[in-house]
């Protein structure tokens, strides 16, 4: 098998699992829907489209960042003509939008080698523009890694960290801890539900079932830490950054 990673980082991201009327919320680490959703568009699918090249990639994600939990309190007006020409504006319900800023994460993608491919290319040049998880969160930067032979569990041990280099030096020990999620094996035993496995985009019959996911943890290379490590796992230590 093969993978393709991706760096998931923008001033905001916001990637709703279950959002509902006027409380928009965020997970926080992007979704498995998010992720094929950004997918889908790089590759020129509608909503319409149907999924199942997508549905049986495995997927893991990685915490390069937490970010600050940021909500928003929000307004909008919609222009309505009226009969003599003129345009007077209606006020829409008022709603509260969750958001993560300055967040980073590696996403990482497993599959046979053609479609990782396939993907990476459309990737680093979309037919659709990306987001993440909203209109409104484009990422900074771009967002293909590159493909590599293995599975999700080897790529999220092994990839770079990710972070900005302000960031590493702040964190100054040679080694990180970061958090993990990812897509569970058949039988494993901490395996939890969530239910964010999409099966259509069509806005009008939108569907999502559930996939067992598995947390844990990785000890990650800090390329400009200056400090040896201390051997003990905070795992608060990034969220002070």
């Amino acid at each position: 098998m093969s993978v393709v990673a991706l760096r998931l980082a923008g001033p905001l991201q916001s990637w709703g699992s279950g959002s509902r009327f006027v409380r928009r919320g965020t997970e926080r680490e992007p979704t498995k829907s998010g992720v094929l959703g950004l997918v889908a568009a790089a590759r020129g699918l509608r909503r319409e489209d149907p999924l199942e090249e997508l549905l049986g990639l495995r997927y893991g994600v990685r915490v390069d960042r937490p970010g600050q939990l940021l909500r928003d309190f929000h307004t909008a007006q919609r222009p309505k003509r009226e009969r003599d020409g003129s345009v007077t504006w209606r006020s829409l319900p008022l709603s509260q939008r969750y958001y993560l800023s300055d967040a980073v994460f590696l996403a990482v993608l497993e599959g046979d080698r053609a479609l990782v491919e396939g993907i990476d290319e459309a990737l680093r040049a979309p037919h659709f523009p990306l987001y993440l998880g909203r209109r409104s969160c484009p990422p900074a930067g771009p967002v293909a890694l590159g493909t590599a032979d293995g599975d999700v569990e080897q790529a999220l041990a092994t990839w770079p960290w990710q972070a900005s280099v302000r960031v590493q030096r702040a964190h100054r020990e040679r080694t990180v801890w970061l958090a993990t999620i990812r897509d569970a094996k058949p039988g494993t035993p901490e395996a939890e539900p969530v239910r964010d496995m999409p099966v259509s985009f069509d806005p009008n019959r939108r569907e999502y079932t559930w996939r067992s996911v598995v947390r844990g943890t990785v000890e990650i290379p800090n390329e400009h830490g200056t400090v040896p490590a201390t051997g003990v796992h905070d795992p608060m230590s990034l969220l002070g950054e």
